[in-house]
């Protein structure tokens, strides 16, 4: 692992809103005068990262961890035990020649411990947590981010609090109660849920983790930006698409395309394309009306993951796309679960609905004309197929490839001789 870190090259951190800074020690999470709307970035310098990191100087270590010199971490013996990131990044070429892309990649984070993207954050937050010697740590979270922090938070010997809606799929609730967090079933919303959170975090001193509230969650997500950046040999992607909820890994992968281009390790920053689902599509809109102000809206899509009635991450978000050049695409759910089997079959990475909304809004924007066929893609897998058995047994409905039998090979002969005939 390496030596130094970015701790003390931080210049502070600014509220998004006002730009008021702050040194790191001055506030927790957001700036005073906004509330918990006051969401601040996390601002580096840039030239002394530069004078002291060299990018072909990073060591073996095949995890997040080996940015180190990158991140905001004031004590390193604090990083948990459990390998995060460092996920794969597959060359799709069946996928690509069935879209007419033939510079295609996808980046699998669902092999992440708790087989989410949410990992990287939550590493980072548990780190933060043990840092100021806190004992207890929560967030609020549609399932994802929940299951993230509740593995992480096992591996150190924190306590977790998660608060999800009561809606949240099985396994992913299962996935809290075997990490042992104690769970809170939120009969409302995620939003509802996350502004509980943060109310019960403040009472009772909690370390709260929550996307958008916690500046550092942002600098966890980043590292995948250096992963693909990395594994691409240092040629950054034209494109990147993810799914995009309340904003934050979007976020995330500006904030690290963004380091990486003022340290000169890239040349270019790509094109961030954000996907959301129709049924919860209100930073869509935000971006379509081009306005800042985001309507609150009623979610409703089978992409739980991305089911969010006011995205918390928006400014950066919109940032994200914006300042990138790339755009927000919509996609109907089942859009969606037919991305998930193409996903499975195409690459044999099994995704979530959300996950997989990433490449339903990649085959929605070649329809429209937004994608060039020479470009270099990359589609960003957020979660694993396993978090939503539900969802992906819709994906194959009606379409007759489970048979039951006897045990005899004579009764397997006479079903295949029907079957093709």
């Amino acid at each position: 692992m390496p030596d130094t870190t970015a701790y003390d090259a931080i210049i502070g951190l600014r509220c998004l809103i006002c730009g008021a800074e702050y040194a790191p020690d001055e506030v927790r999470y957001v700036c005073p005068h906004h509330g918990n709307e006051g969401i601040l970035d996390v601002r580096y310098d840039y030239a002394t990262l530069a004078a002291r990191t060299d990018r072909n100087a990073l060591g073996e270590q095949r995890s997040m961890w080996r940015y180190l010199p990158l991140l905001p971490v004031a004590e390193p013996r604090f990083i948990p035990s459990l390998d995060v990131g460092w996920t794969p990044l597959y060359r799709a070429a069946r996928l690509g020649n069935a879209l007419g892309l033939p510079h295609l990649w996808v980046k699998d984070d669902g092999r992440n411990p708790t087989a989410s993207f949410k990992d990287r954050a939550s590493a980072l937050a548990v780190v933060k947590a043990r840092e100021l010697g806190e004992q207890v740590i929560t967030t609020a979270s549609s399932g994802n981010a929940a299951a993230a922090l509740a593995g992480m938070a096992a591996s150190a010997g924190l306590e977790s609090v998660i608060f999800v809606p009561a809606s949240a799929p099985q396994a992913k609730i299962a996935q809290l109660l075997i990490y042992g967090a104690t769970v809170v079933l939120v009969e409302g919303t995620y939003d509802q849920a996350f502004d509980l959170c943060i109310e019960a975090a403040n009472r009772r001193g909690w370390y709260c983790r929550n996307t958008a509230y916690n500046p550092y969650m942002t600098e966890g997500k980043k590292t995948a930006a250096y992963e693909i950046a990395e594994q691409l040999g240092w040629d950054a992607p034209d494109r990147v698409f993810v799914a995009v909820g309340d904003g934050c890994i979007i976020g995330g992968l500006h904030k690290g395309f963004a380091d990486l281009l003022a340290l000169g390790w890239i040349e270019h920053m790509p094109r961030l394309m954000g996907v959301q689902a129709e049924g919860s599509a209100a930073l869509y809109e935000a971006w379509r009306r081009g306005t800042d102000e985001v309507t609150p809206i009623t979610p409703h899509t089978i992409a739980d993951s991305i089911s969010v009635g006011l995205p918390r991450d928006r400014l950066k978000a919109l940032r994200a796309v914006r300042e990138t050049g790339g755009a927000f695409i919509a996609v109907s759910d089942e859009e969606i679960l037919a991305a998930m089997r193409d996903l499975a079959r195409l690459t044999g990475v099994f995704a979530e609905p959300a996950a997989a909304a990433a490449l339903a809004g990649l085959r929605r924007a070649l329809a429209d004309g937004q994608v060039h066929p020479d470009e270099r893609v990359v589609v960003l897998v957020t979660g694993n197929g396993l978090k939503d058995i539900p969802a992906a047994m819709r994906a194959v409905e009606g379409e007759g490839k489970a048979v039951r039998l006897p045990p005899t090979l004579e009764a397997l002969e006479a079903w295949l001789a029907r079957s093709t005939a």
